[in-house]
Formats: structure tokens, sequence, C-alpha cells
């Protein structure tokens, strides 16, 4: 199985299956002399790891991260940082009545008619187990962000949850700390709360999600024309998330509802450099940072491992009702968040690092030229 690593300077690739003794990344191009020790990589885990509260699956894995290489005396060398995190709460019986049948919404056909065989334990290497090894490599991202970019902030949340949206007048950025949906409209939680509920005790169902992941502090001119465009890479590190079908930046999809005058986002000089009055292109045009907030957003589908029976077929091709047993989330985009998070700044940091080999941070200048 190829292609397990995305980044182009700052490279990171993640191994491991979801019920493998450990899984973990290993994380190159970092550049030496960052400060970094598994408590800085460790809060990042903490808030994506399984049976973080009653809205997400029971598996209890603490998730502890140990760094193997890469480091010295809490520096990083410039060498290749290998993160290692062990599985501790497999419950791999879970699966045994699925190992020759093919659960509908999930990769296990495919798997299997490509490679001839998969592991069925938890979805092995297709499991979103897989996502911890990235949130660690975006611990160690975010470590060199911060000494590259210390004004960078990172901020993920979800929007929607099925059919229910949050109130963006509402919008509350401590309150995303607050509760069990990283949502930052505390006026939703309570229903979220019994609706997701209600739908995995009495219906035995799951629900799609909406999150959305801004940075703000991102310097002008990251990215490049057409191949290397900042927000081609951010869709196809967000897109290769668990169950993401669909990512937009800035308006997204909405943009197509805009005429030219509503969606351009008209200029002015500000004290500063250029300051615009909208921000319908996410922060990024033609592909190269603006110096607004970059805003990525994506969908989740629904969790397909539910209780409900649902038909497929068996490896002999008869027909079988799947009933999928085992500690799921009723809502996976809820930890999402943190992953799209990491997600983020891999590809922020990668950009930064291809930009200052490429023009050393050069810029040109805007205004009087004496």
């Amino acid at each position: 199985m190829s292609f397990n690593t995305f980044g182009h300077l700052f490279r990171v690739t993640t191994w491991g299956e979801s019920h493998g003794p450990a899984l973990g990344a290993t994380v190159d191009g970092c550049p030496p002399g960052i400060a970094l020790d598994e408590s800085l990589i460790q809060p990042f885990l903490d808030r994506r790891r399984p049976g973080l509260n009653a809205m997400t699956t029971q598996r209890q894995e603490p998730d502890r991260v140990r760094i193997l290489s890469g480091v010295y005396e809490g520096r990083t060398t410039g060498t290749p940082i290998q993160l290692m995190i062990e599985n501790t709460d497999q419950r791999s019986r879970d699966y045994s009545e699925i190992a020759r049948t093919f659960r509908p919404g999930h990769a296990d056909l495919a798997y299997h008619l490509k490679y001839g065989l998969r592991d069925p334990r938890g979805g092995g290497r297709s499991s979103a187990r897989e996502t911890a090894a990235r949130v660690a490599a975006g611990g160690v991202a975010r470590a060199a962000l911060s000494a590259l970019l210390p004004d960078l902030e990172i901020l993920g949340y979800m929007v929607q949850m099925g059919a229910k949206t949050i109130d963006r007048s509402r919008f509350d950025a401590d309150e995303i700390a607050r509760n069990d949906f990283f949502v930052p409209d505390a006026g939703v939680v309570a229903e979220w709360t019994e609706y997701l509920r209600r739908l995995r005790s009495d219906a035995h169902d799951s629900v799609g999600a909406v999150v959305e992941v801004v940075a703000r502090g991102v310097p002008a001119g990251l990215g490049a024309p057409i191949y290397a465009k900042l927000d081609t890479d951010l869709a196809a590190a967000m897109m290769s998330i668990n169950a993401v079908k669909g990512v937009e930046i800035g308006a997204g999809m909405a943009a197509a509802e805009l005429t030219g005058t509503q969606n351009a986002d008209e200029i002015r000089m500000g004290e500063t450099g250029p300051e615009f009055l909208s921000n319908h292109a996410g922060g990024i045009l033609g592909g190269i940072s603006t110096g607004q907030e970059v805003v990525v957003r994506f969908a989740v589908k629904p969790t397909s491992s539910i209780l409900t029976p649902r038909r497929s077929i068996d490896i002999e091709g008869n027909p079988v009702d799947v009933v999928t047993k085992g500690r799921h989330d009723p809502c996976v985009g809820i930890r999402a968040v943190p992953v799209a998070e990491a997600m983020m700044a891999c590809v922020l940091l990668d950009h930064l690092l291809l930009d200052r080999g490429q023009t050393g941070g050069q810029r040109g200048r805007i205004g009087p030229q004496g």
C-alpha cells in the first residue's frame, strides 16, 4: 500500500492500524532548533482521543505519544522525528462476525477489490484511529509554527450537525472548549446533546456534520500558482480525513449563488497595508494567501458503523444483513475538529518552508516607492 505520506518539505508519513500494537507518524523536514517534547504534543491528542465524553466512542485509549527520534535535549535536530502511540483497548472480537462480509458505507469492499485482502478489525488502516498519528504530527507542526509565526492562530469548530446549525450571531470562541461538540454557540449544546443521545440510543443511528477551521495571522504570499496552490493542498489535506465527502474554501459552494459584484472582495489601503472589506475568497487568491483569515470547511458523512441492520453481501456474494458491533462515534464530526486543525498546521508549515526556500520571504511593495 503506497501513498501514506503527504507534504512537500514538511513531510508526514503515518503508519499502523486500528487494532495493531501501535500507530504513529514519521515527520521529516521539521526545522532544527524547535523546542519540542511530548508535553507540547499531548494536549492536541487529548482533544481527539476516544472516550473523551459521552458524545463519542467509548473505546478507552490514553493516546500517550512518545518521541523516539529527532529530538535532543528538548530541541529538534532536523532529522526525522518518529512519533509512536500505543493501542491499549482493542476489542478485535467485535469484528469477528464481519470478517467475511462487506459493511455498507465502509471501505471493506473497495479494499478487497483492490488488494484481495483486508484487516477487518476496526477497519485496519482505513479506520479513523489513523488520525491520531496526524494530530501528533500536527503538534510538531504547531511547535514549529509557534517559533516561526508566533502570531498564528488555528481554530477549528463544528458549525452543523445533521440539519442543525449554529447561530453565527452568537459565535463565542471561548465556548468551543466548554462543550462536548467543539461548537462556538452555547445556545445549541443542550438541543444537540439530546438529539445525538436519542439518535444513538433509541434509533441506533448516526449523523453527519460540517466542521470549519480558520487560521488567523497567516502571512501573505504562501502558496504558488497552478500546481502548488495553498487551497489545493488544504483541500487535499482535509479530503484525506476519514469520512470527509466535501471541502470548501471561503464562501465555497455558496459562491455559485453570488454575483460578481457580491463575490469580489473589495480592497482599500490601510495604515499597515491592503485591507479587504470581505473574505469570500477564504484568504486565498490565485492559490496564494492574501494575509486574511484562511477559512476551510468540510462535510463529514454519518458514521457507517451502526446497530441498525443494513443489507450487503458476503465474500461469496450471498445476501446478508450487517450489524456493526463495537464502540463507534455517533457523529465523527466531533473528533474531526482537532484533526482538521492538525492538517491545517501541517499544510501551513509546509508552505511556509516552501516560500522561504523559493523567495526567502521577499515581498512586493504597495504604496509610495520612494
